[in-house]
């Protein structure tokens, strides 16, 4: 029996694991952390019985039904619509910027093509936005760029809105109508007993020995093949360099009742430090009132360093080269693929994680089956 390592019991590792488990393959996974489920784990608070997102909120969405399909094979998944709301200026709106949002912040009573025609004499236009910045005063004009987008942004990111790409803000709606969901996917729903209970049962796979709490580079086993969802520059020792990252600081706290009644309140205003506070009972609807207290999460971004979980790439100009030479380094190093959000060092929502480990897989189990050499990435990454 070919015997094969997968680093990381994450959602790419799972499924990728599992893939090659059912083929008949012995599979090796290996996580540092004494849990599985990498940034989307979740447990139940002792305290209280909450679930918590311990690593941070994670929503699941997405429009790709073959996706929806996977992974309600591993779990039930409950009815979820996520909302954020924002504190700005010392009041409470809605985001994504929808009509509510507009005519609360100028104090009107605007209709849809009211507000589109008002919004429109407040931008400024541009064919092709170069920065965040730029994207921002083209889509919703100086004052609720300010407002919403201008501080929280230089928190978030820790620098000027001008050095970021537009990109960022074009993942985010601008709507015309009262529409306040913060996502558009077509299936939205939370794992009805956690995402750590999801990733468990895709990992409960025949071939497949789960090792938790043990690094990858003290195995010294040999394998046919690793699967790498760890950080790129990591398996290189850092060789040429660390890539930079944002990552984020948690200050839990309980409290009596309902804190602030909602899932994520975003703080905007530049002066407060943190950036939102998420309370995590308002992520499960179902059972919400079964709780007498609660626990929220103060979430304070800042830059990444050696001995911090990496969350966010950051993907500037100046870590162009650096990725490209990593690339290039992986790619004359045989043995191995790199995949899911570290491993490709990229920003991946959760469908489009388990999108790619399905198709990775597909692929992959044809490959061997060829006896051809899997790819150092299944996704260009550049």
């Amino acid at each position: 029996m070919t015997r094969y390592c997968v680093v990381g019991a994450g959602l790419s590792g799972a499924v990728v694991a599992r893939a090659l488990g059912e083929a008949g393959h012995s599979v090796v996974v290996v996580d540092e952390r004494a849990r599985i489920g990498g940034n989307c784990a979740t447990a139940r608070d002792p305290a209280t019985g909450i679930m918590e997102h311990l690593y941070g909120p994670h929503i699941f969405h997405t429009s790709d039904e073959s996706v929806w399909a996977y992974v309600q094979r591993f779990c039930a998944m409950a009815p979820y619509a996520h909302r954020v709301q924002a504190v700005a200026r010392g009041r409470v709106y809605a985001l994504p910027v929808n009509l509510l949002t507009i005519n609360q912040f100028f104090g009107t009573t605007m209709s849809p093509s009211e507000a589109q025609a008002f919004i429109r004499s407040k931008t400024r236009p541009c064919e092709a936005p170069r920065n965040f910045e730029e994207q921002a005063l083209a889509m919703i004009g100086r004052e609720l760029y300010e407002a919403f987008f201008e501080g929280y942004t230089r928190k978030q990111w820790g620098m000027s809105p001008t050095r970021l790409p537009a990109s960022i803000l074009k993942r985010l709606p601008l709507r015309f109508t009262y529409d306040d969901s913060y996502f558009a996917h077509r299936y939205q729903g939370m794992p009805k007993d956690g995402y750590s209970a999801m990733v468990a049962s895709i990992l409960d796979a025949p071939n497949v020995d789960l090792r938790l709490a043990q690094g990858f580079e003290a195995l010294g086993e040999p394998f046919a093949h690793v699967f790498y969802s760890g950080p790129l520059d990591r398996y290189f020792d850092y060789r040429l360099g660390r890539l930079n990252y944002r990552t984020l600081d948690f200050e839990k706290f309980h409290a009596e009742g309902d804190y602030q009644g909602t899932a994520v309140l975003n703080y905007c205003d530049a002066d407060t430090p943190f950036t939102r506070i998420t309370e995590h009972k308002h992520f499960a609807p179902w059972e919400k009132d079964a709780f007498d207290r609660t626990i929220c999460y103060r979430e304070t971004s800042r830059a990444c360093g050696p001995d911090d979980i990496p969350y966010y790439p950051i993907r500037l100009a100046e870590e162009q080269k650096l990725l490209r030479d990593y690339i290039a380094l992986a790619r004359a190093t045989p043995g191995v693929s790199f995949m899911g959000r570290l491993g490709t060092y990229r920003y991946l929502d959760m469908d489009v994680t388990i999108g790619e480990a399905l198709t990775a897989s597909q692929r992959l189990l044809t490959m061997i089956a060829e006896g051809a050499t899997p790819p150092a990435f299944f996704v260009d990454p550049a």
